[in-house]
């Protein structure tokens, strides 16, 4: 298929949309013909069944078995799980009619299962073969992804995998809290509310959190991430504007914003689907009309300024702000129809009249024309008061129109009346007082300084370097004031008494997650080299520690002293929770590291790596000493997910290129090359996103790399997932069937890396990639410490699937 493009013809912008879309085309196409290979080889599969059923039912009939377990009637075909390789394919064409003579497999006579054989003991070891133990057989499942035939050997105890039955999870999942806050990019978006409620956002969730009774509340109606927030002049109403975002398959949503209640968290009304461009970039409620209109800027190249009638869901306006980057907006207080915005080098007084906008830029004149003016704030004579990237705070008035120099009809203009020395580096954030004095924070100096009315310095405070600049300030009471921090933090104090953190999070990509075996304590560790230790029952930060390169992975101890966290470079440090120094710090390999996994007893410690290999540690001293044990080679890509057996004797691991393999450790750090032998193991863990037991949660069509991570629950009845479209999903566990359902929960706006359970299954933490948010869900319906094992329903099968029963060959 050619595809061409006339490049010129295209903006930049609608060049990558183009090219998303080619490669979403291409991957249906590439999918579709892989499906019309298997589907052909599966119709050879079943003309082959037909040439041997006959003798097949003539040696049952000898030997006086009617009641053979197999039948063919009962098979039955789903799109995702095919029952041949191209490969097998391949080898049915070149051998032809040959493959269809020949006798049955004879049935052993010992009571005992009987050996796995050799592929060529078997004259129908191809597309399906069945061997006899006694009167049970053996049953293989394959799963393609992206082409690659998985095979993954049913339990002794599946007698019949078609009728397994496919139930939803008796437990459900309600967000309890939300750990972080969006500093690092956004502006304006930290207020108090009448009730004591902080407001706040962070990744598709807007935080109402009660500072007195440190409590919770979510308002949780937006698909992507939120970027800005306003609050109403009652109080009580909240407007949040949220980022396009995309579907599963690349393609673009459509942006909002949504206006709700802050005691109710009831939505009052949805406004801008399908009118904002990738996102709203800010917004905010009039103020001298008590609130009726909402001005909204989105992220279009353009940045389209409207004005809505938000109540009545109508635009009264719109047009074209400006190509550059727009950073504030506010209504006059004193005149509704007076609208001021500002970004890079530029402030733009807007004047709106029968039904349109014009605007007038500000005038810097003899003042040094900033590169961004950041932010804005009225002051109670008027004036506007703008606080710019050179650290200056400019005092902006009207002055009367230059008739002499422009003509007899120019305007009056807009001009910088005062300029004030206020920060060295950036002024990022001003706040007005209710007597008129004025709140500024910097950048570069970190410093929140008191103003007089007139702009009279009266008072300052810094911030502890660790938390960052200030983004952001928010009055409590004229004394006390919440002060967000680029560095994701939120920060309560006075000037006196200096400030203290409330809010703390990541600032980075983080990956890293584990679960204290007997407290309520979690790890999370990510690129912005943080280590943070978090206590889930008080919802708060015990410590952080920062390491010199990233820590991708992590895992704790089974008694829960130590913790080990693997790095970006091959190194691996493990952490004392007591003292929090490093106890011992070694290297393996030069790439990094992805998963750390402690055995059962805790005197193994397996490491696996980017280089393709899992490094084995002796475990003495009660975690503090390591000394290598061995290594598993055999993998012929990076290491992504392994697990401990019940025994701490075998290892189970996942690889990048969707590889199962099993180990056995104890024996040398042997490969156990015929797979099937370990089909009856019982798994410590199982967080594997490859394997039988989780063979479910797999959506059909799916890419190897949608499911970054999945965890069973302690009482193994559940096992959630981490994918990479934001969701985390609930399944019952084992989940080993197609199409099985599962809650789907929404709270992410990047891809989710991690997923944990606590000791006691009372909670699940998951963690989001890029949007640096921790969220803690409780577990409904089960109740915490319950260990009693779910089986599987024998009832009618609820979805469809392959059953390929195959000898199972030595080396898979």
């Amino acid at each position: 298929i050619d595809i061409f493009y006339d490049v010129s013809a295209e903006s930049s912008t609608e060049f990558p949309d183009r090219l998303s879309l080619m490669e979403v085309r291409l991957q249906a196409q590439e999918d579709e013909i892989t499906l019309l290979k298997s589907s052909l080889a599966d119709a050879l599969r079943k003309l082959r069944l037909h040439d041997q059923q006959i003798p097949l039912l003539k040696q049952q009939l000898i030997a006086g078995k009617r009641n053979s377990l197999f039948q063919c009637a009962n098979i039955k075909i789903f799109p995702g799980l095919l029952p041949t390789t191209i490969r097998t394919l391949q080898k049915q064409l070149s051998k032809g009619s040959e493959d269809s003579q020949g006798s049955c497999p004879q049935t052993p006579t010992s009571s005992s299962p009987a050996p796995p054989k050799e592929p060529t003991s078997n004259p129908h070891g191809g597309l399906l073969s069945p061997i006899r133990e006694g009167e049970k057989m053996l049953c293989s499942i394959k799963m393609f992804i992206r082409g690659r035939p998985i095979t993954m050997y049913i339990p002794s105890n599946i007698l019949n995998y078609e009728e397994l039955r496919m139930d939803l999870p008796s437990q459900k999942l309600d967000l309890d809290w939300v750990y972080g806050y969006r500093g690092r990019d956004c502006r304006a978006n930290l207020y108090l509310l009448p009730s004591g409620e902080a407001v706040y956002f962070i990744a598709c969730v807007v935080v109402l959190y009660h500072i007195r009774n440190q409590t919770q509340r979510h308002y949780q109606k937006h698909t992507d991430c939120v970027r800005c927030l306003a609050i109403h002049p009652d109080k009580v109403r909240v407007a949040s504007g949220q980022t396009a975002g995309v579907d599963k398959d690349g393609k673009p949503l459509q942006p909002f914003v949504h206006i709700w209640d802050s005691k109710t968290l009831v939505t009052l009304q949805q406004i801008g689907l399908g009118t904002f461009e990738r996102g709203v970039g800010a917004l905010t409620f009039s103020s001298s009309d008590a609130g009726t209109l909402l001005c909204v800027i989105d992220d279009s190249n353009e940045h389209m300024l409207s004005v809505w009638d938000w109540n009545k869901n109508i635009k009264h306006v719109e047009v074209k702000s400006t190509n550059e980057a727009i950073l504030a907006v506010d209504f006059s207080p004193t005149d509704t129809n007076n609208i001021i915005s500002c970004g890079k080098s530029h402030v733009y007084f807007w004047t709106m009249s029968a039904g349109t906008l014009t605007k007038k830029q500000g005038i810097f004149g003899k003042y040094k024309k900033p590169k961004f003016v950041l932010c804005f704030v009225f002051s109670l004579t008027g004036d506007v008061l703008t606080g710019d990237s050179e650290g200056n705070i400019l005092t902006w008035g009207k002055s009367a129109a230059d008739t002499k120099t422009l003509g007899k009809g120019a305007k009056e203009t807009f001009q910088i009346m005062k300029q004030t020395r206020a920060h060295e580096g950036s002024v990022f954030a001003m706040c007005v007082l209710q007597g008129g004095a004025i709140l500024s924070g910097g950048g570069k100096d970190r410093k929140v300084i008191r103003w007089s009315a007139d702009l009279a310095p009266e008072r300052e405070c810094e911030i502890p370097e660790k938390f960052g600049a200030v983004r952001t300030i928010a009055d409590v009471d004229g004394e006390e004031l919440l002060v967000g921090t680029t560095r994701n933090a939120i920060l309560r104090g006075t000037f006196s008494d200096g400030f203290v953190a409330i809010v703390q999070g990541h600032v980075d990509e983080m990956w890293g997650l584990a679960t204290h075996p007997t407290q309520n304590i979690f790890i999370s560790c990510g690129n912005d080299r943080q280590v943070c230790v978090w206590n889930a029952e008080d919802h708060k930060l015990d410590w952080c520690t920062t390491l010199e390169e990233s820590g991708l992975c992590a895992d704790f101890s089974p008694n829960g002293a130590v913790v080990s966290v693997g790095l970006s470079t091959g190194r691996w440090v493990v952490l004392d929770l007591q003292t929090k120094e490093v106890v011992s710090d070694l290297t393996d390999g030069n790439e990094q590291l992805s998963v750390m996994r402690y055995s059962p007893d805790g005197s193994f410690l397996a490491v696996g790596s980017h280089d393709n290999l899992i490094y084995i540690y002796n475990v003495t001293e009660g975690g503090r000493r390591y000394t290598r044990f061995g290594k598993c080679t055999g993998h012929s890509s990076f290491i992504t997910h392994l697990d401990w057996s019940k025994d701490g004797k075998y290892i189970m691991s996942n690889s990048g290129d969707y590889e199962i393999l099993y180990w056995d450790v104890a024996s040398g750090c042997k490969l156990l090359r015929n797979r099937f032998e370990s089909k009856d193991r019982e798994w410590a863990s199982y967080t594997c996103v490859l394997g039988f037991h989780v063979m479910g949660v797999w959506l059909e069509g799916s890419d190897g790399t949608d499911i970054n991570a999945l965890c069973r629950s302690h009482s193994e009845s559940m096992v959630a997932v981490a994918d990479d479209f934001c969701k985390v999903h609930l399944f019952q566990y084992p989940c080993p069937k197609p199409k099985a359902p599962s809650y789907k929960y929404e709270g992410h706006g990047s891809h989710v890396t991690n997923v944990r359970f606590t000791h006691n299954d009372s909670h699940l933490l998951s963690m989001g990639g890029k949007d640096t948010c921790i969220l803690q869900w409780r577990v409904k319906g089960a109740a915490p410490g319950d260990h009693s094992k779910e089986h599987l329903a024998s009832s009618s099968s609820v979805c469809e699937s392959v059953l390929v029963l195959d000898t199972p060959p030595r080396g898979q």
